[in-house]
């Protein structure tokens, strides 16, 4: 039986580009050629700044030096204006001299590192207050140093919560200010937690004094969703205004969860993550989110809502397990590709991303459990109205710097945060017995709610 991933519902299918891995180890990044002709360049002004240090050199030659010097000035001036634009790695230090401070929430993470997981793909696209992303950035820079057997970087660990520290004492003010009036209380409570409560940064700094590994990794949990919790109240909303001729149309302004019980029908059980009695139900939760996807992620938080994927059955394929593709119910309309890039403030629509020229998306596709729709059957630049599928990522069949070969193709929504360990065991045949939005159901609007 054919592969249901080389079917017509995805394009271009998995099959056929995993047999074309050699396209991404010859391809060679655009800032290796520019960063290589600006090593050229400074080596010659380096030489011909050494002869302007010799003594006696005739003015013809200093007047030739002094043209050549301003050459070199435009010249740089023009390649990094051109390396800006053509890749999206920032020029630290250069890009902060136009960005004055502000208290708007306004953000979208850059592309240092792509997550590989779904919770810190999640934090990362919460559009939050600047001061909160910094003290985020500074405390997963220590999930990182973590990872660095035997002697860990516990200097520099103590170093980042110490500026987290002084961020959140310095800018309390700014990052209260960020959050809706009706959600102060609950914002002081979290931030009091944040600064000084038993999973928050003191207890973090006196465990890395302490060179307590175990604890440091506990309470940098804690304290990361904590950090999670308050950026969540500073976003109640979309940060951008959706395009006119989609506001007709479902979506989701905020974060939802979607609770699948999925049922086996031939007899056999799932086996329990931890000691239990093995069932023939298990229980997955989804974090659909709208602040990358809002059309996307309310089109399905609809669906399910109505109770469109109730009794569905599912198929599994390589790395992927798909729903049916149609649900008995049309929806009315075409849902657009939606992905929304890393460093951009909204997302682009039926427009897919080159990762070969370094664009990622804030939702990636390369993580164990990502939840996104498939291709309509009718045109690549729109997703299925109703056919999602969970991604099994692997980087073992993965392409370059381990980014799935489909990486940017389809409108990813969501992550699977409970029951991971459960899709595995999925088999094609098995049912989605009930789907809920067990949270969020006030985030979704509906075009008549608009009226």
């Amino acid at each position: 039986m054919a592969s249901p991933l080389s079917s017509s519902i995805f394009s271009p299918n998995f099959t056929h580009l995993f047999q074309n891995k050699a396209f991404f180890r010859n391809h060679l990044p655009l800032r290796s050629s520019i960063y290589a002709t600006l090593t050229r360049i400074a080596s010659k002004k380096n030489a011909s700044m050494e002869l302007t240090k010799r003594p006696t050199a005739p003015s013809i030659l200093s007047t030739h030096l002094e043209s050549t010097v301003k050459q070199f000035q435009s010249l740089m001036a023009v390649i990094i204006i051109f390396t800006e634009i053509a890749s999206p790695i920032p020029l630290y230090g250069l890009q902060d001299l136009s960005i004055s401070p502000a208290e708007a929430v306004l953000y979208s993470p850059e592309t240092k590192t792509l997550p590989r997981t779904g919770e810190l793909a999640l934090r990362r696209a919460i559009p939050a207050n600047t001061n909160m992303k910094t003290i985020q950035d500074s405390l997963e820079d220590i999930s990182y140093l973590l990872r660095i057997p035997q002697r860990k970087p516990f200097g520099t660990m103590e170093g980042n919560v110490k500026k987290a520290l002084k961020i959140a004492t310095d800018e309390k003010a700014s990052i209260l200010a960020s959050i809706p009036a009706e959600l102060k209380e609950e914002g002081s409570v979290l931030y009091t937690s944040l600064v000084d409560g038993k999973g928050g940064l003191q207890k973090l700094l006196q465990y890395i004094k302490d060179k307590d590994s175990d604890k440091v990794s506990v309470c940098l949990a804690s304290t990361l969703d904590t950090i999670a919790q308050l950026e969540l109240l500073q976003a109640p909303g979309l940060s951008f205004l959706l395009p006119q001729q989609y506001l007709k149309y479902p979506r989701f302004t905020g974060r939802g969860i979607v609770e699948f019980t999925v049922e086996k029908v031939d007899g056999s059980a799932f086996s329990p993550e931890f000691a239990g009695e093995a069932k023939s139900t298990a229980k997955i939760q989804v974090v659909i989110d709208g602040f990358s996807a809002p059309l996307t992620a309310g089109n399905f938080a609809k669906l399910v809502v109505d109770g469109a994927y109730d009794g569905m059955k599912l198929t599994c394929a390589n790395q992927a397990i798909l729903s049916d593709s149609e649900v008995g119910k049309t929806t009315g309309y075409s849902v657009p590709l939606e992905i929304k890039p890393a460093g951009q403030f909204e997302p682009l629509y039926r427009t897919t991303l080159s990762i070969q020229d370094g664009e990622l998306p804030v939702l990636p596709l390369s993580v164990y459990g990502a939840v996104a729709m498939a291709h309509s059957d009718v045109s690549d630049e729109n997703s299925s109205p109703s056919q999602f599928f969970f991604y099994l990522y692997d980087k073992r069949n993965s392409g370059l710097g381990g980014l799935s070969f489909d990486e940017g193709q389809f409108s990813v929504f969501g992550y699977t945060t409970v029951g991971r360990d459960i899709l595995p065991q999925i088999k094609t045949g098995d049912i989605i017995r009930s789907a809920k939005l067990v949270e969020g159901q006030d985030r979704l609007v509906l075009p008549s709610q608009d009226n």
